[in-house]
């Protein structure tokens, strides 16, 4: 039996069935699903992705949708470049396709945030076009299975896991490139996990390299180690009434295209937590809103600590309050604390505003 036939039988038997993105053909609501799942779990997904359709039943509907709207739907998922390009995505099926979302590969890598692994699924699931698929799960099934030593990430490596997955592919025809790829997809999910895989439960475990050599813990290799910094930052939390100040995070770059808090000072490559004192952060905010002298006292309310992949935040929080009076400059808002929850915010902001929720005027 060939690899391929393995899985296939496999996937038929013991994969799984029951996913609400599996229900379908639309390229559309699969694209979703693709995008959603990227760096992604299924169950977290799974909350979202209902959801999400609800409000967006076709690309003509996302198309159409303001950006913030969309951000606000994807809140909580992260990895926000994934919505911006989700969105930029439609409006181009729109501009380009007249609506008809694509199933060719080629047609589908053009969109914005597509990349090849992900236009090869979308293709397989809604046309069943026979063509491989190399996410990071996929990546991990075939350098244990037959032996790929290096990191995967390595341009080198990378190619001779795409050649791989093209060679093990198995010819067309009775759902098997659905089912094939759906099979890979659940096997490296499932069965061939990162750590404790459950090669009990694999359907090619009597042809795996890695566990017959020892070495399923050892393959993939491991990124190359490197160090991983902290950057400083400090936010400013202006308070007028119930409501909060934000500021719309450039369109590139961190959370690009969220509402945050007001950035005092850009983010440095070392945390220099005594860089920034109150007065200087009061005069930031006269120059910033035009308050006068007396109107911006000034408080440190604490840190604000989160991991990226590369790198550490820790971010200072000044709070002040003002008069319900004072507008909002260009690129700003109020937010009502209230609407926190489902405000297109970083997940640390929102987590330090819900928190506010209720304290009170003796916060600060």
């Amino acid at each position: 039996m060939t690899f391929a036939d393995a899985l296939v039988d496999w996937q038929r038997r013991a994969g799984r069935h029951d996913l609400p993105w599996q229900r379908t053909r639309d390229p559309y609501r699969i694209w979703v699903s693709e995008i959603m799942l990227q760096q992604t779990q299924v169950s977290t997904v799974l909350g979202y992705y209902g959801r999400f359709l609800a409000s967006y039943p076709d690309v003509a509907a996302l198309a159409a949708a303001p950006i913030d709207d969309v951000l606000r739907h994807w809140s909580g998922l992260g990895y926000y470049s994934r919505a911006r390009n989700l969105h930029a995505a439609a409006r181009a099926v729109v501009d380009l396709h007249g609506g008809a979302f694509p199933t060719d590969p080629g047609a589908l890598e053009a969109l914005p945030g597509i990349g090849r692994s992900t236009a090869a699924a979308i293709a397989a699931f809604s046309s069943g076009t026979r063509v491989p698929i190399l996410d990071g799960n996929v990546k991990r099934v075939l350098c244990r299975v037959f032996g790929v030593e290096g990191f995967p990430g390595e341009r080198a490596v990378e190619q001779r896991l795409w050649a791989l997955a093209a060679r093990e592919m198995p010819e067309a025809g009775e759902g098997r490139i659905e089912t094939y790829t759906q099979a890979l997809m659940d096997l490296g999910a499932t069965v061939c996990v990162r750590t404790k895989p459950r090669c009990d439960a694999c359907p090619v475990a009597e042809r795996c390299v890695a566990r017959a050599h020892g070495r399923v813990d050892a393959l993939p290799a491991p990124r190359p180690a490197r160090a991983v910094g902290t950057r400083g930052a400090h936010w400013a939390l202006v308070r007028a009434g119930d409501a909060v100040l934000l500021e719309r995070r450039a369109a590139s770059g961190l959370w690009g295209g969220l509402w945050s808090l007001p950035e005092v000072v850009a983010p440095g490559e070392a945390v220099t937590p005594d860089a920034v004192d109150a007065d200087s952060v009061a005069a930031w905010a006269r120059a910033r809103l035009g308050l006068d002298a007396d109107a911006a006292a000034v408080a440190p309310l604490g840190d604000v600590r989160h991991a990226f992949t590369h790198f550490r935040l820790r971010a200072r929080v000044w709070a002040m309050r003002v008069e319900p009076s004072v507008a909002a400059p260009a690129e700003h808002l109020w937010l009502a604390l209230g609407d926190a929850a489902d405000a297109p915010l970083p997940r640390p902001v929102k987590v330090l505003l819900t928190g506010l929720v209720g304290a009170g005027e003796g916060l600060f």
